[in-house]
Parts: structure tokens; sequence; C-alpha cells
């Protein structure tokens, strides 16, 4: 049988190294918050005729927006970022745009003030934030009978906070090279991959609660190591459909729904990796209590690294 456990601090220093990557990522590029937490309006208009980016761009900036975030949809349709702007304003543009370039038509235009961007952003906090708690809770509930069931429910949020940071990392650095911005898709795309990720979490260990009902070995990490060899197969498998149900969804609909699917694309990659390689690992170390001689070891092998 393919030893996966005994490797598991290998496992922890991929996870490590993504935490770190994602961590930096975010404290210098961030995330670019979209309309729906930062205020201002979006306004996408199709033209009849072809027009020129550049010739639009500037127009814009004619208009006394030289701050607004023009971009070009997979359709020729232009979409306006740019402050709250009132009735007047908006059919400013508009008929300036008209005489400017043809006839137009609204794709489409919403507006969201200050006060409800900060409220959706902090709706969407709270959101995460209980979703965890309820899954500690439940997991740990569910796992009542085993033996330090209170690990359970620990390893799986600490498996979900790693598949969430670095979702959101890696989403900073794609916003920051194709300039996307999060909005609400992006948070229900993390709120899919938690319960995605949580789902294959549940699968593993609930295996390694009946292997170890069943008594198939008296060392944990061999039930540990067992249980994950057995659902593996499965989480693959379910990873890979739901990949390219996902797939067909960013050609087939595009960019009306592209933050909830990239997102989903990266959380499945990296909660089925977290899942299956990471969270049972934590459960081993915990029982074993490995923590101090883990750190102990990479210390002297980082310091005989350095020659010291």
């Amino acid at each position: 049988m393919v030893d996966i456990i005994g490797k598991r601090f290998w496992f922890f220093l991929v996870s490590g190294v993504l935490i770190l990557a994602s961590i930096i990522s975010l404290a210098t590029v961030g995330l670019k918050p979209g309309i729906e937490f930062n205020s201002g309006s979006m306004l996408t208009v199709r033209f009849e005729a072809q027009v020129d980016y550049t010739q639009f761009n500037q127009e814009i900036a004619k208009l006394g927006y030289e701050d607004a975030i023009i971009q070009r949809t997979s359709t020729g349709d232009f979409l306006i970022r740019t402050h709250e702007l009132t009735d007047e304003e908006k059919a400013q543009i508009e008929t300036t745009l008209t005489a400017e370039f043809g006839r137009l038509s609204e794709a489409q235009f919403s507006s969201v003030s200050p006060q409800v961007a900060a409220e959706t952003a902090r709706n969407a906090a709270i959101a995460v934030i209980i979703a965890m708690v309820g899954i500690l809770i439940y997991v740990t509930f569910a796992f009542r009978r085993m033996p330090g069931a209170f690990r359970y429910g620990t390893s799986a949020i600490v498996a979900l906070v790693h598949d969430t940071l670095v979702t959101a990392g890696i989403f900073s650095v794609l916003g920051a090279i194709l300039g996307w911005e999060i909005n609400l898709m992006f948070i229900t795309g993390i709120l899919a991959i938690v319960g995605y990720s949580i789902n294959n979490t549940i699968v593993v260990f609930d295996r390694i609660r009946e292997n170890q009902t069943k008594g198939i070995s008296t060392d944990f990490q061999n039930v540990v190591n067992s249980s994950v060899v057995q659902t593996l197969g499965r989480s693959l498998n379910t990873t890979i459909t739901t990949l390219i149900t996902v797939l067909a969804l960013l050609l087939f609909v595009g960019a009306t729904i592209q933050n909830f699917v990239v997102v989903l694309l990266i959380g499945l990659i990296v909660g089925t990796f977290d899942s299956v390689l990471v969270a049972p690992g934590l459960l081993v170390v915990w029982s074993k209590g490995e923590w101090g001689r883990f750190i102990g070891r990479r210390l002297v092998t980082s310091g005989e690294a350095k020659g010291v």
C-alpha cells in the first residue's frame, strides 16, 4: 500500500509555501474590490457600429472621467466603471457617446452607494465566518464518539482556512495580471469551495472512523493511511467530473460568472489536495504529538543549511 501519510510533512511543506505565497500576494497585490464592495456605478453599453477601444477611452476622459475603468467584453460591449453616477451624468455619457460613435444600447447599469458597499462587505465576511464556525460545531458533534472529536473539527477548519486563503491568493495574482475585481460571485465561489472542501474532508474522516471502529490496525497512522488510499479514487473522480462541469460553465456562460467559475477551478484543485493529503495528516500529527519534534527538526535543518 502507498504510504501517503508517511510523507505528511512534505505535504505540509507544500501547503506552507502556498500559504506564505498567498499571504505575500494578498499583502502586496491584494484583491481589487468590485462595485459591490467599493461603491460606484457600472455602465455597459453596446454599439451598432464597430468602435475603437482607444478612441472610446479618450472620449470618456474628455467627459471628465479620467479615473474610469474601461473594459471591453468578449461580445464587444464596453463596460465603464466609475464613481457613483447621477441620472443626469449617466444620460450625458450616453448622449455624448451616441453623438460620437453612433447609436448605442444600454446592456446593463448598476450603482452602489458607499453605505451599501460597506454593508455588503461586512455581510460577506460574516457569512464566511458563520459557515466555518457552523462546520466546526457540526464536525465535532458528528465525530463526538471518536477519541479527540474536537481534533476532527479543528483539522477540518484548518483545511478550509488553507483552501480559502490559497484560493484568494492565487486569484489576487490573476486579478493583478488580468484586471479582475472581486464581486458577490467571488464570495459565492468561496462559500461553494467551503462546502465542497468540507465534503471531501468528511468523506476521508468518515472512512477513518469506520476503519478505526473495525479495528483494522492498532496504529492510528496506518488506519488514516488506509482510509486515505481507499477514498483517493473517489475524491479524484469527483473532482475531475466537477472540473469538467465548471470548465463548461466558463466556456459557454462566460464573463457573467467569471469570478465564480475561476474561484471554483482554483478551489477544487487546492481543496482536493488539502482534503486528501493535508487534513488527515493533521490528525496523525496531533494524535502523535509530533508538532514539537517537527518544528525542532526543521529548525535544525535550517541551521545546518546556513552553516550554523
